[in-house]
């Protein structure tokens, strides 16, 4: 006989607390469609007024998707100071470029030298913690 898997809890987090931890958080997953295959790209982040999320990248691949207007989900975790996680957050590109005033705008992380910057709107925002 086996013993039964533990179970996972999980505790939706609000919308704030999403923003606060996307705001701590340097570097995140982007998960996107490539080739019809779901992949999951390295990138470093940047909250923007709690509406748009600035996505600094390398990858080819990240700049194409928001071209295209593609749906691409961020993932972060590891932020909380209990070990919890912020599961998922995710939103669909509209914007190709940086919103109005932002290339004025002195950002918090610098970005890698070679890397593209994209801006999301944050149109969802879901997170949850996992017991």
């Amino acid at each position: 006989m086996t013993s039964p898997s533990p179970s996972l809890s999980s505790e939706p987090l609000s919308r704030d607390e999403c923003l606060r931890l996307l705001d701590q958080a340097d570097v995140a997953r982007v998960l996107l469609s490539l080739g019809a295959l779901p992949a999951a790209l390295p990138a470093r982040i940047e909250l923007m007024e709690e509406d748009h999320l600035l996505i600094s990248s390398r990858e080819n691949a990240v700049l194409l998707a928001a071209r295209r207007g593609d749906v691409i989900s961020v993932q972060i975790d590891g932020l909380d100071p209990n070990d919890h996680n912020l599961v998922g957050h995710g939103h669909r590109n509209r914007r190709r470029g940086l919103p109005d005033g932002t290339e004025s705008k002195r950002f918090k992380r610098t970005t890698d030298g070679g890397a593209t910057l994209v801006t999301l709107p944050l149109s969802i925002v879901i997170g949850q913690r996992e017991h």
